[in-house]
């Protein structure tokens, strides 16, 4: 339905859909997250964790990780000063770039990465991957990629 100053509401269907996925992803990240508390990890922990475990020598620059997690580069920067406390994480000088900084995952890291790594897949899929067919699954990914690249590109960031 469209209206006199041009907004275009959305209609019944779409608001049901809208907000179903609002649902989801809401519930889904709020179990993750709830799943990760007894090893002391957020999912935002868990996230920049994998990010740096699956890098070369096991570390990004700053503003890489800022970008693969989608932080701001203060609250990514607040985020890596909490995970350096917990000996998860250091920064490292960047020898090309004074200015720039790497975030480098840590023995005790790799060894907390290792230990969660298998409890949280078994929560992604008790809580995602199990609820939905394969079929299904595979049409999902199909729907939701160009999706996330139109808005990686509308973000600026590729």
């Amino acid at each position: 339905m469209d209206t006199d100053d041009g907004t275009r509401w959305l209609t019944e269907d779409e608001q049901r859909a809208w907000r179903t996925h609002l649902d989801v992803g809401r519930l889904l990240s709020y179990q993750l997250e709830r799943d990760l508390q007894p090893f002391g990890l957020t999912l935002n922990d868990y996230e920049i964790l994998v990010n740096l475990s699956e890098s070369p020598e096991h570390r990004l620059r700053m503003t890489d990780l800022a970008t693969a997690t989608l932080q701001s580069k203060s609250r990514l920067s607040h985020q890596i000063t909490r995970m350096e406390k917990a000996g998860l994480v250091r920064r490292e000088s960047c020898e090309s770039d004074k200015r720039g900084l790497f975030a480098v995952l840590t023995e005790h890291g790799w060894e907390t990465m290792r230990t969660v790594a298998p409890h949280h897949v078994a929560s992604v899929r008790r809580h995602f991957i199990d609820g939905v067919s394969p079929s299904d699954l595979a049409h999902l990914e199909r729907i939701l990629r160009p999706m996330a690249e139109k808005l990686r590109t509308e973000r600026g960031r590729v």
